[in-house]
C-alpha cells in the first residue's frame, strides 16, 4: 500500500508541474493574442505561473480539511527556491551577478512580505481577514512593480540608453514581442490547439493537485507523521522544480537575471497568494515543524539572501554555503540531530 501510494504521489506531482506548463504556456500566448500588454502578461501570467502548483494544492487541501498543508508548502518552497534554487545555480555558474533593477526594487518587497507573512503566522493560524491583507498586499506589490517598471522604461527612452540586463519578466515577454516583429508585427494566432492544451492544462493541474493532496494524506497516515512535514518537504521540493531548472539553465548560460529573477516573483507570490486565497475560505492552521523550524529558516534564509543580493554578486562558496543550510534544514526537519 506504501508503495502505491509513493507511485501515486510522484506521479500526481509530475502531472500538476507539467500542466501548469502548459497552462502557462497557452495562457501567455493567448493573452499576446488577445492584445494584452507584453509586459503585462510577464509581471502577471509568467510571474505567477510557476507557483501555480503550489496554489492549486492548497485550494484541495483546503478542501480535503489539512489546512495545515498550505502554510508549510509555501513555506517549504520558498525555503527551496533561496537555499535550493540559488544554491545550485550559483555553484553551476561559480559566480552570479546581480543586476541594479532586482536589488532595488525586488529585495526590499521580498524581505517587506516575509515580514508581513511572519506577523500573519505568529499565532499558528492565518484567519480570512488575515488572508484578505495577505493577497490586498499582493495587488500593492503588483501594481507597484508595474509602475516603477513602467517608468524605468520611459527614462530609458527619453535617455535614449538601453539596458544592459533585462529583468527576468520582462526579458520573456520582450522576446515574445521581438518574435512577433520577425513575422511583421502581427500579433500571434489562437488556434484549436493551444484552447484544447489551455483546457488539458487546467483540468491535469486539478487532478493532479487532487490526487497529489490525497497522496500527502494517506501517507502521512501510514507513516504516522503530519501531513505538513511531507508538504514543506516532498511537496515543495517537487513543486519548486520548475524554478530549479530554469534557473540552473539561465545559470549555465549567464544569464544572471533569469537565473534568480523568478525566484523573487515566486517567493513573494507564495507568501502573499498561495497562503492569503485559500486562508479566505477556511483558517489556515501551522503545524509544529512549519512554525518551529520552517518559519525560522525562511527568515534566515531570504535575510542572508538579502545580505548577499547587497553585494551584487552570490559566489560559489555562498553557494555551497545555501545548500548546505537547506541539507541541514531537512535533516533537522526528521530530528537526525
Amino acid at each position: 500500500m506504501v508503495f502505491i501510494w509513493i507511485l501515486v504521489f510522484i506521479a500526481s506531482l509530475a502531472l500538476t508541474v507539467k500542466s501548469a506548463d502548459w497552462l502557462l504556456e497557452k495562457s501567455e500566448k493567448i493573452g499576446l493574442a488577445l492584445g494584452i500588454s507584453p509586459f503585462i502578461v510577464g509581471v502577471t501570467i509568467v510571474a505567477a505561473g510557476t507557483s501555480f502548483p503550489e496554489l492549486i494544492s492548497g485550494f484541495m487541501a483546503v478542501w480535503q480539511g489539512a489546512t495545515e498543508i498550505v502554510v508549510a508548502n509555501a513555506i517549504g518552497s520558498n525555503i527551496a527556491n533561496i537555499l535550493l534554487v540559488i544554491g545550485v545555480s550559483a555553484v553551476v555558474a561559480r559566480k552570479i551577478v546581480v543586476t541594479k533593477n532586482l536589488i532595488d526594487l525586488d529585495l526590499p518587497l521580498l524581505a517587506i512580505s516575509t515580514g508581513l507573512a511572519l506577523i500573519v503566522l505568529w499565532d499558528r493560524q492565518v484567519t480570512m481577514a488575515e488572508g484578505i491583507v495577505l493577497l490586498v498586499t499582493y495587488f500593492i506589490y503588483l501594481a507597484y512593480t508595474m509602475i516603477h517598471n513602467e517608468s524605468e522604461d520611459a527614462a530609458i527612452k527619453d535617455t535614449g540608453d538601453l539596458p544592459d540586463i533585462i529583468p527576468a519578466v520582462e526579458s520573456k515577454a520582450k522576446k515574445k514581442k521581438d518574435n512577433a516583429k520577425k513575422v511583421g508585427g502581427k500579433r500571434p494566432k489562437i488556434n484549436g490547439m493551444d484552447l484544447l492544451m489551455l483546457a488539458l492544462g487546467i483540468v491535469g493541474l486539478f487532478i493532479g493537485s487532487k490526487l497529489m493532496i490525497d497522496s500527502v494524506i494517506a501517507l502521512s497516515a501510514l507513516f504516522n507523521i503530519n501531513p505538513g512535514l511531507i508538504a514543506i518537504t516532498a511537496v515543495a521540493l517537487g513543486t519548486s522544480l520548475p524554478e530549479l531548472l530554469v534557473s540552473v539553465k539561465a545559470a549555465m548560460q549567464g544569464k544572471a537575471e533569469i537565473a534568480i529573477g523568478n525566484i523573487f516573483g515566486s517567493n513573494v507570490f507564495n507568501l502573499l497568494v498561495v497562503i492569503g486565497f485559500p486562508a479566505i475560505f477556511k483558517t489556515l492552521q501551522v503545524d509544529d515543524k512549519t512554525f518551529l523550524i520552517g518559519i525560522p529558516v525562511v527568515v534566515i534564509a531570504t535575510l542572508v539572501f538579502t545580505i548577499s543580493g547587497i553585494s551584487r554578486r552570490i559566489h560559489i562558496w555562498e553557494g555551497l554555503m545555501y545548500l548546505i543550510l537547506y541539507l541541514l534544514f531537512i535533516v533537522k526537519l526528521f530530528g537526525i540531530f
